[in-house]
C-alpha cells in the first residue's frame, strides 16, 4: 500500500479492486481507504427492475465494504443516481432495510447513467476501521 506523509502523519492508501473488467479498461478500483474512510465508487447491480438493482448494488457495495474492514453500519454519505427520479420510491424499503438505525446522509440525483438499462448507481463514503 502506498503510504503518503501529510504533516507529521502518515497516510496509507488501500486500493480494493472487484475484479470487474472494466476497472482495468475504465481506470478505477471498486473502493479507495484513504483518510481514515472508505470511499466507494459508483455502483450498478444487476436484474429488470430498480428495485433489483438497488439491492444487487447494495451487495456489490457491503463486499467491497467488508474487503476494507468496514460494513453498511459504517456509511456516513450515500449518493443515488436514478436517470428516472419516480423510481426512486421502489428503493425505499430496501435502503430502509440496509441502512435502519444507522441512517448515512443522502442525495438523490436524477441524471443518465453509462447504459440506460441501469435504473440506479449508489456511491457511498463510509467510516474506516482505526488503524491497528
Amino acid at each position: 500500500m502506498p503510504a503518503f506523509l501529510f504533516g507529521t502523519e502518515t497516510m496509507t492508501i488501500k486500493r480494493i479492486h472487484s475484479g470487474s473488467p472494466f476497472e482495468a479498461k475504465i481506470g478505477y478500483c471498486r473502493a479507495v481507504v484513504a483518510g481514515g474512510f472508505v470511499h466507494v465508487a459508483g455502483t450498478v447491480g444487476q436484474g429488470d427492475t430498480v428495485a433489483e438493482q438497488c439491492q444487487s448494488a447494495l451487495d456489490v457495495i457491503a463486499g467491497a465494504l467488508d474487503k476494507a474492514g468496514a460494513s453498511m453500519a459504517d456509511v456516513v454519505r450515500v449518493t443515488y443516481y436514478l436517470p428516472d427520479r419516480h423510481e426512486f420510491e421502489a428503493c425505499y424499503d430496501i435502503l430502509a432495510s440496509t441502512f435502519g438505525d444507522n441512517p448515512p446522509a443522502a442525495t438523490m440525483i436524477e441524471c443518465g447513467l453509462i447504459d440506460p438499462k441501469y435504473r440506479i448507481e449508489i456511491e457511498v463514503t463510509a467510516l474506516a476501521p482505526a488503524a491497528s
